[in-house]
């Protein structure tokens, strides 16, 4: 059972990544334009609703903790690992709900919308590059925190 947590805490973290990955590099590209080659996926990927994938990074705490409730004292939150990867965790999940999720928001309403509108009063794009980038941020986030885990350092 060990290793069937271990692999739904794996693969939660990397649909998170993913998700994370992919607001980012939609945000880049609706920063383009409702003109620019890829608006249609564009604006199928910012429909309106929450990003069901992203908030499954949810889930990584609870299964990790259940792994080291599961381990028989193997491991421990006091394992600097486990405490390093929860801090990360958390850095990760506070840009994700205070940056990212809010400017998902904003681009969606933009281009359902009157995205011309929205694109040439220029604050689509800065909410945009505000997106992309902190999506960047929350997916080198990620991936240290997945070499930590894997590295147990």
């Amino acid at each position: 059972m060990f290793t069937v947590v271990l692999l739904a805490h794996v693969a939660t973290a990397l649909v998170g990544l993913g998700a994370m990955a992919a607001t980012g590099i939609s945000a880049a590209r609706a920063a383009r334009g409702p003109s620019a080659p890829g608006a249609t996926s564009v604006r199928r990927y910012f429909q309106p609703g929450a990003n069901i994938a992203g908030r499954t990074v949810y889930l990584v705490p609870i299964l990790g903790s259940a792994l080291v409730a599961m381990s028989q004292h193997r491991y421990e939150f006091s394992d600097r690992f486990v405490a390093f990867g929860i801090v990360l965790w958390l850095l990760a999940v506070g840009l994700a709900e205070t940056v990212v999720w809010p400017g998902e928001k904003e681009i969606s309403r933009a281009v359902s919308g009157d995205w011309d509108g929205a694109a040439s009063e220029g604050g689509m794009a800065t909410i945009c590059r505000r997106v992309t980038a902190t999506s960047a941020l929350v997916v080198v986030i990620f991936v240290l925190g997945t070499v930590v885990m894997f590295a147990q350092f």
